[in-house]
């Protein structure tokens, strides 16, 4: 273990030594409908890493159980109020938060069979693509200007709030924009999961920020030049898999000269995301409880625990 600033540091098999004895098992089959279309994952991976994650949330769920019933107490309230336990998830574009976020929800849906673990991607709170070109912004779509963020705040709040149902904008990656009359519907969770490159950030002139919500953070981490590989082998098998299809986003660039997709794929990845992840997500990597740091094929190498 090495200790550095506010984060004690983990290799992979010193962290793997914290997993509980109630380890959840998972099948080759479930990790492959969970995991994103290029991220990798192994059974290894659930039990080195994601168990002894699991674990933390776990004593941090329970601490958070507790503390909620002594503000009840306090109060002279007669019950327990319904008060989600939040969970945010951070990391560039095609790092691989999505299947961190499935996997999560999975193991603790296990752990909890009682309870309601639900999770949902901030995607849907992007403005739509002709709200972006009306604002001339369609070219820094991720950045912070481009989401809906007072929208994100108050379906934040009627969640922590236990407002009944709850819908969230639905987005689709395949017409690469938010889904018109179709919603996520969140249903009074005891445990919420909140995947998104914007969840940590801290957006100007904000009174209260996403993040406040949240009662555990992950951050996935990984050296830009890999995410860039990871984020170009993504757009070669969403290619492949759009040529048949007029409808999808990617089918322009399917049927036309695969050197020029990628040349584009290239210029959107240096002029768009990686700026994006170098001035407004990667400055938000040590906001996070833990940070899940990744190396070649996925691989995660080291886990970051805040102190404090």
């Amino acid at each position: 273990m090495q200790s550095e600033m506010n984060f004690y540091k983990f290799d992979r098999a010193e962290w793997s030594q914290f997993h509980s004895q109630n380890f959840t098992s998972v099948t080759d089959a479930e990790l492959a409908q969970l995991r994103s279309l290029n991220d990798e994952i192994s059974l290894d991976d659930v039990k080195t890493i994601y168990s002894p994650l699991r674990h933390l949330i776990h004593i941090r769920y329970e601490d958070y159980q507790g503390d909620m019933f002594t503000l009840s107490r306090f109060l002279g309230m007669q019950r327990n109020p319904h008060t989600p336990f939040i969970i945010g998830i951070a990391g560039s574009v095609a790092v691989g938060k999505s299947t961190t976020a499935r996997l999560l929800q999975l193991l603790l849906s296990r752990a909890y069979p009682d309870k309601r673990v639900q999770q949902i991607t901030t995607d849907g709170f992007l403005y739509p693509n002709a709200e972006l070109e009306r604002r001339g912004i369609l070219d820094r779509k991720g950045f912070p200007e481009s989401y809906d963020m007072q929208l994100l705040i108050h379906f934040m709040n009627n969640v922590k709030n236990a407002s009944g149902v709850v819908r969230a904008p639905k987005y689709s990656h395949q017409i690469y924009d938010i889904v018109p009359d179709e919603y996520e519907v969140i249903d009074r969770p005891d445990i919420l999961i909140v995947e998104g490159i914007n969840v940590l950030q801290l957006p100007s002139k904000q009174p209260i920020y996403v993040s406040d919500y949240f009662d555990f953070s992950i951050y996935v981490d990984a050296d830009p030049t890999l995410i860039e590989q990871w984020y170009l082998e993504r757009f070669g098998i969403l290619l492949d898999t759009a040529f048949t299809d007029p409808s999808n986003y990617y089918y322009q660039y399917a049927i036309g000269d695969r050197k020029d997709a990628f040349d584009m794929a290239r210029k959107v990845w240096r002029d768009v995301n990686l700026k994006n992840l170098k001035e407004y997500i990667l400055p938000t990597k040590n906001r996070a409880d833990i940070i899940l740091h990744k190396t070649t094929g996925h691989k995660i190498d080291q886990v970051a625990l805040r102190k404090w």
